[in-house]
């Protein structure tokens, strides 16, 4: 069957403009955009489950990227293609809801439309295809709430959280999941709210510092700042401490003026009064209790000298972001003007101590196991930057799926065990139900298949073999087996802790069911004639 494109719909001259690309039909249109989907599933397909092969994506401002997390890979892809770019924005909405599954999102869709392509083929309208993927889907979610093996309700078991965790770290980091999983729960649950529901992941921070290995990272309770001192103090314990917006120096006017000195001695009595009133300031801070100073501008030499004198640590965070970090982790109130603040402004913080590590010195704003933080840092440790980065894209993922078991804490089998035992049931309720919508109602159970498919073919396994032996145990009863990686064969989910989130995979078919069904509902592309005007000029690589 040959396509082509024809500009100006076939007696629509007078409705359209000339130069107008318009594509109509099953063929031209449905056809098309199916095959551009497929080529975008296709591009993340190898890089799913723990043994995902890693991409390399330089974007338009030559800046490299090795992963393999796929919301990373779409994002600096640019998808041009429409049809494509539907299913890209189901993956970040799975990004946004729940922080994990954006692999899951495209390749079950991806698969789902090529399900999809050979029924059409074979004769099936486009809406028959949708009505069957609409009552499978409902008929999917209906298993998963049958298929919940555990309820977290209470968010304070770090053993607990860490084994809920560990699958979606192990996404990105395989081989170090159980190491990871243990320090972004016990990051987590240090700054857990009374009201669970309300945890925010932008109160855990990560902190990169090239150098050793990974099982040098650890976890923080507070604030990391990587600074040294303007002082020379480098550690204070039971601290109070102040936040500035603006520069600890002298105070300029608000308004311009010339100062006319008639001699000398006049110009040294007026340096005077602006020493005598900065260190009159600084005099009041220590007089508070004030050990610390935190400014977010310049610290002026001679503000050092009367720090210095009086004994305090002086640090300069020169990121108005950090500030507010610092301020949420320390319970202070950053001040607009460099004036004397009151006890209520101030922060406290149990040590403030500058470390060395690498060869990197960051200053550590840590606070007591008592003493409530409302932030908590990780710092992770490797041997270059795509590393480091790498890590903090699985931080990323545990700490997102740790805000979705706080609101909904069930557990489904991993390893493919769900998605077998889904498309098991789901096929036969195909079998069972009457009308054309039956071919696609077993189709969408057998686009479940991908996810153990995937994971085998990925970790070099024969997945035909591994899927014939998953229906077998699952048809004997055995609904926690799944796909064992490491030994390469089939094992039983439970026993060896591996778990996925209800949420990860509830949102995960909604998003891609509804993205499949919209492409399958467009019969027509009208694609207006771009404007005509200088073009920038192409930039080539050679790589």
């Amino acid at each position: 069957m040959s396509l082509r494109f024809s500009y100006g719909a076939p007696n629509s001259q007078s409705l359209i403009k000339d130069g107008t690309l318009h594509l109509h039909g099953v063929d031209r249109a449905v056809l098309k955009n199916i095959d551009a989907c497929k080529g975008l599933s296709d591009v993340t397909t190898s890089s799913y489950g723990p043994n995902g092969m890693n991409k390399i994506v330089i974007n338009h401002l030559d800046k490299l990227f090795v992963t393999n997390d796929s919301a990373t890979i779409v994002k600096e892809l640019e998808i041009a293609h429409p049809a494509a770019r539907m299913i890209v924005q189901a993956a970040q909405m799975q990004e946004k809801e729940v922080g994990d599954g954006t692999n899951f999102v495209i390749v079950f869709a991806g698969e789902l439309l090529k399900q999809a392509e050979n029924l059409i083929k074979t004769g099936l309208h486009p809406v028959e295809i949708i009505d069957g993927y609409t009552k499978a889907l409902e008929k999917a979610i209906e298993i998963l709430d049958e298929l919940v093996v555990e309820n977290i309700e209470k968010m304070t078991n770090e053993e607990l959280v860490a084994k809920a965790i560990q699958a979606s770290i192990a996404s990105k980091q395989y081989g170090n999941e159980e190491f990871l999983s243990k320090l972004v729960a016990k990051a987590c649950i240090q700054i857990l709210p009374s009201n669970q529901k309300n945890f925010n992941v932008d109160n855990i921070r990560v902190s990169k510092i090239v150098g050793g290995s990974v099982y040098d990272s650890n976890v923080v309770k507070g604030f990391i700042a990587q600074r040294k001192p303007e002082s020379s103090v480098t550690h204070v314990e039971n601290a109070k401490v102040v936040v500035y917006s603006c520069g600890v120096e002298a105070g300029d006017t608000e308004t311009k003026g010339n100062t006319v000195f008639e001699s000398a001695q006049q110009m040294l009595n007026y340096n005077q009064t602006e020493e005598d009133s900065l260190e009159a300031k600084i005099k009041f801070l220590h007089d508070a209790g004030v050990k610390v100073i935190v400014s977010e501008n310049n610290i002026s030499e001679m503000a050092v000298h009367f720090i210095e004198k009086y004994g305090l640590m002086a640090i300069k965070i020169p990121s108005k972001f950090d500030i507010q970090r610092l301020c949420k982790a320390i319970k202070a109130t950053a001040l607009v003007r460099f004036d004397p603040p009151t006890q209520e402004e101030l922060g406290f913080c149990s040590e403030v101590k500058v470390q060395e590590i690498a060869g990197t010195t960051i200053t550590v704003f840590s606070q007591s196991e008592k003493q409530k933080s409302l932030l908590s840092t990780i710092i992770i440790r490797g041997s270059t930057k795509n590393i480091l980065d790498n890590i903090e894209r699985g931080i990323d993922d545990g700490v997102n799926s740790f805000k979705a078991l706080c609101k909904n804490g069930k557990l489904l089998y991993g390893g493919g065990a769900t998605e077998v035992q889904m498309a098991r049931i789901i096929q036969k309720y195909g079998e069972e139900s009457p009308g054309l919508n039956q071919y696609s109602i077993r189709k969408f159970g057998e686009a479940l298949e991908i996810v153990p498919r995937k994971i085998s073919d990925n970790s070099g396994m024969k997945s035909n073999e591994i899927i014939s032996n998953l229906y077998a145990e699952h048809e004997k009863g055995n609904k926690s087996f799944g796909v064992d990686i490491l030994n390469e064969t089939v094992g039983d989910m439970k026993e060896k802790a591996i778990y996925d989130l209800y949420s990860t995979r509830y949102w995960g078919l909604k998003f891609a069911v509804d993205a499949v069904t919209t492409i399958l509902r467009v019969d027509q592309i009208i694609m207006s004639r771009p404007e005509n005007g200088p073009k920038l000029p192409q930039q080539t690589r050679d790589y």
